[in-house]
């Protein structure tokens, strides 16, 4: 199935030694269309070493190269455009990706070695916001696409679940809160707490002395503190299990920060003993001018800890439990410069391993240009966006397919694979805009176009009502057709690069082109007709459907029958 490496074999035996292989396969380029051919290679790195013009060159290679395999090759100015065996190449791609199925595009890339994924980690007593989706359905996703070529992910869900924060929390609660409140609502109130603890203490600056030192009480277990903090994560979680529940994600672990309380007096005396622990104002620093960062902050002049020295004892006690080969933070982008100091740390310690740390940043999901934010209450819960997106997804259904079966769960599918499509097709750096109704439309570049194009695959198969027959000539000589075969082959290259880039939109834009090409090639064939092609054609869009379901599937979204 290697096309690059037949033409990489046919230039060689042309070129002879004037160019290694690798070094030839590397400058292979494919056309923007068909027209170009298939493969094309530009001659213009041997004109100095031949001394002829490039257009020359590729005139002299096209008279040397056997173009046996190959429908012709010709050139075309400086290039040298190879025009693949369109019936072997249909043939070739169709059997394959039906003898595979579902493992169409799985590789061994990853040879079982263990990846955590920290991922999602909503705080404790907060609702899940829009501003979570991205960290967990791209994590989520890379966590399939490392699971397709062959790595074992671990999905921790690193929550938010210590810190100063539960200091405020405990002084907002214990001031205006009630347990019946609490009860009857348990994120909706804390949250409430929490903004109005912001918002009194730009006026009471001392309210923030007596959030950290409930905060000091927590961290020393104290009683009271402890009961009230256990109370909120328990109800938290039980609300985030909910949005995890309609999103389709499941995690290994939920060890968040308060795991590593008793691990974190370990990691600074390692520190201590690699004479790297230095005070600064009174806190306690590692000095990182070498690596051009500011130092990392081991602990305050209170003696409290912070973020840099649990994730120093998490990265730590991974690396011990795990022993991985790789380990992923998919954390957004304003977190640059503490994962670049963490692994500073982890290096200055003595842990080689830390080259093996990968920050997968993020951009921001914003609304109206302006961001999210808890402090401020500009809150858009995840559930109500998902709940309306299943409601606008339900009311399409109504207009298009109103005898639909099964229609509530298709909207749900629908619905929420929206949301998590739009969010995984943006490149995962960019800032995006959110816009619901979009989001939800059934054209233009969206989920549900793509779930669409797949069910109406799946309804050309059910109207066929007959076998694909693998013995046949899988040969589809409609033109149309070409450019699906192409895309089809190109799927596990595909997985490839977006588990190398830890990047899901190469997926997503991938199910795009293949959903428009094949709905090209659906409104200019014929495929019903009874004819000697007939059963080429249905292997076509068999084959289609396999493929858009594994890539909609790599993304977390599902991809129902019938629409």
């Amino acid at each position: 199935m290697d096309f690059k490496q037949q033409v990489t074999t046919a230039l060689m035996g042309a070129l002879g030694d004037s160019l290694p292989a690798d070094k030839v396969a590397q400058l292979i380029e494919t056309p923007k269309t068909s027209d170009l051919g298939d493969y094309a290679f530009p001659t213009f790195i041997l004109a100095k070493t031949l001394r002829k013009a490039p257009q020359q060159i590729a005139q002299d290679l096209v008279a040397k190269i056997d173009q046996t395999g190959f429908e012709k090759v010709i050139a075309n100015g400086p290039y040298v455009n190879f025009f693949l065996d369109k019936a072997a190449f249909s043939d070739q791609i169709l059997k394959t990706v039906l003898t595979q199925a579902a493992k169409y595009g799985q590789s061994d890339l990853g040879k079982g070695g263990n990846v955590p994924i920290d991922m999602s980690s909503p705080n404790i007593a907060k609702p899940i916001s829009m501003g979570h989706l991205r960290s967990t359905v791209i994590g989520n996703s890379i966590a399939k696409i490392l699971t397709k070529v062959g790595f074992k992910p671990i999905k921790i869900n690193h929550l938010g679940d210590w810190g100063t924060q539960f200091g405020k929390l405990i002084v907002a609660y214990k001031k205006w809160g009630s347990e019946a409140e609490v009860k009857a609502d348990p994120i909706t109130n804390l949250l409430k707490y929490y903004v109005k603890f912001h918002q009194e203490d730009v006026a009471h600056p001392e309210l923030d002395d007596e959030a950290r030192a409930w905060f000091r009480k927590l961290e020393a277990g104290d009683e009271e503190a402890t009961q009230l903090w256990s109370w909120f994560r328990s109800e938290s979680l039980k609300e985030f299990q909910k949005i995890y529940d309609m999103l389709g994600v499941e995690f290994d672990s939920y060890n968040g920060e308060a795991f590593y309380n008793d691990k974190m007096d370990a990691v600074v005396e390692a520190i201590e003993a690699k004479g790297l622990l230095q005070e600064s104002r009174g806190a306690e620093i590692v000095d990182l001018s070498a690596y051009n960062l500011n130092p990392a902050l081991i602990k305050k002049s209170d003696g409290a800890t912070l973020y840099m020295t649990r994730d120093l004892a998490a990265a730590i006690y991974r690396h011990d439990t795990y022993h991985f080969v790789q380990s992923l933070y998919v954390v957004g982008g304003e977190q640059r410069e503490h994962f670049k100091q963490l692994k500073a740390v982890l290096k200055e310690m003595g842990n080689d391993w830390s080259d093996d740390i990968h920050h997968i940043p993020f951009g921001l999901i914003t609304q109206g240009g302006k961001k999210l934010s808890t402090r401020s209450g500009r809150v858009i819960l995840l559930e109500e966006v998902l709940n309306d997106a299943v409601q606008l997804a339900s009311a399409q259904i109504e207009a298009k397919n109103p005898d639909l079966p099964n229609r509530e769960e298709v909207a749900k599918q629908v619905g929420i694979g929206a949301v998590i499509f739009h969010d995984l097709k943006n490149d995962r750096l960019d800032n995006f805009d959110f816009d619901l109704e979009e989001v939800v439309r059934f054209e233009g570049e969206t989920g549900p176009y793509v779930q669409y194009t797949n069910a109406r695959a799946q309804s050309i198969l059910r109207k066929a009502n007959q076998e694909v027959v693998l013995e046949d000539q899988l040969v589809v000589a409609d033109e149309n057709a070409w450019d699906v075969l192409k895309m089809l082959s190109n799927f596990p290259a595909v997985i490839v690069r977006a588990s190398k880039e830890y990047e899901p939109s190469i997926i997503a834009k991938y199910a795009l082109r293949l959903a428009k090409a094949f709905n090209k090639y659906y409104a200019n064939s014929k495929i019903l007709v009874d004819d000697d092609q007939k059963n080429a054609r249905l292997s076509l869009v068999k084959s289609v459907s396999i493929v858009l379901e594994a890539a909609l599937d790599l993304l977390g979204v599902q991809a129902p029958k019938e629409m």
